[in-house]
């Protein structure tokens, strides 16, 4: 009996011994699993994937098109690059020693008829920031955002949508105080015919895009990264992309300026694919054909690297791609209330009618003229 007590407490003996190894690995081995977790969600991740949660600048002096100087030469020396910084600077430097230097505001108007009096003329370069630097990327100085074609420039249109951008551009002329459209119909018939961005719906220069361009001011974009969407905040006019993720495209006649966007994960990078757009997209001359391809790669120093394709085979006779850098930035967004107290555009339609009015009363304009 008291040696099967013996053998009994040198079993549990072992088995606790064992049993307390067992559960020691194990404390060891999830001790471990928390802080890979931790580093893949607390610290810049959410799941499995990078957060790219923050504040981005994309403003840069890197041209969209590459100079036609440059050829298909993809890359600046440091002293051109320089260079281009020197002669932004040599531009604000002149603006700012001029007799009307150009933080100030235009003179007075007038009722317009002696000329330049009655032009309020349009933004100067208290307003403009275009950025102070030209991009780089692996250390290597860029001649321009568009990648392909090879030239660095968007690719020739097709014959419809040279047709089509020709009327469009028609309707912008000169203003010398006439009603040049009359007897009509015209381009202030109704406030549907203006452009988008001045009627407050989209930012000029394709900001909101896709694809999303640097622009002549206003060039910060919040995102703000969950389980499920990724947002774009942009601060010129009012847009938000929503980015909905691991989801399907809605239906083709859902359309939208802003098209309908779903992201999906290669590796690290996020892939953002957008179709359905209305006729009249954020990207100038693009149709509602438009399909567009984007990749946000997250770099070490938190900035971002954004590219892009573009294909809409109504407008262009190939695809064409791009990349640039996304810096992070402290910065915050503020709203861009472009309809706030805005009498911009009512002023618009008011002015046509008053120069309708002008021209009835012409010569040319009655019956005994005709």
């Amino acid at each position: 009996m008291q040696r099967r007590q013996t053998i009994k407490r040198s079993y549990n003996s072992s088995c606790n011994s064992s049993w307390a190894q067992a559960a020691l690995f194990a404390v060891m081995v999830f001790a471990l699993l928390p802080a890979t977790a931790d580093a893949r969600t607390k610290k810049g991740f959410i799941g499995k994937h990078p957060d790219l949660s923050g504040s981005y600048n994309i403003a840069t002096l890197t041209p969209l098109q590459r100079p036609k100087a440059f050829g298909d030469n993809l890359l600046l020396t440091k002293a051109q690059a320089e260079q281009m910084i020197a002669a932004e600077q040599a531009l604000n430097d002149a603006g700012a020693q001029s007799s009307n230097p150009d933080r100030d505001a235009p003179p007075d108007g007038g009722d317009g008829s002696d000329g330049a009096a009655g032009n309020v003329g349009g933004y100067n370069t208290f307003w403009i920031d275009r950025g102070e630097d030209v991009f780089s990327i692996d250390g290597k100085f860029r001649t321009s955002i568009i990648t392909e074609p090879a030239n660095g420039r968007r690719p020739e249109m097709t014959p419809a949508a040279r047709e089509k951008f020709a009327k469009f551009i028609s309707f912008f002329r000169p203003n010398k105080g006439e009603a040049y459209w009359m007897p009509g119909p015209g381009p202030y018939d109704n406030m549907e015919l203006r452009p988008n961005a001045e009627r407050c719906l989209l930012g000029f220069g394709s900001t909101s895009g896709p694809p999303m361009f640097p622009v002549l001011y206003n060039n910060l974009k919040r995102i703000v990264h969950t389980k499920d969407h990724v947002m774009i905040l942009v601060e010129m006019v009012h847009d938000a992309r929503i980015v909905r993720l691991n989801s399907k495209h809605a239906p083709a006649e859902e359309r939208s300026y802003l098209g309908d966007s779903i992201g999906a994960w290669e590796g690290d990078t996020l892939v953002v694919d957008t179709t359905n757009f209305k006729s009249r997209p954020g990207l100038s001359r693009a149709s509602g054909d438009l399909h567009v391809v984007e990749r946000f790669s997250k770099n070490p120093d938190g900035s971002l690297l954004y590219s892009f394709t573009v294909d809409d085979p109504s407008t262009w006779t190939s695809t064409w791609s791009g990349e640039y850098p996304w810096p992070q930035t402290t910065d915050k967004v503020f709203e861009y209330a472009c309809h706030e107290g805005n009498y911009a555009l009512g002023n618009i339609m008011r002015g046509a009618r008053r120069l309708e009015a002008d021209w009835q009363k012409t010569p040319q304009s009655s019956p005994a003229s005709e």
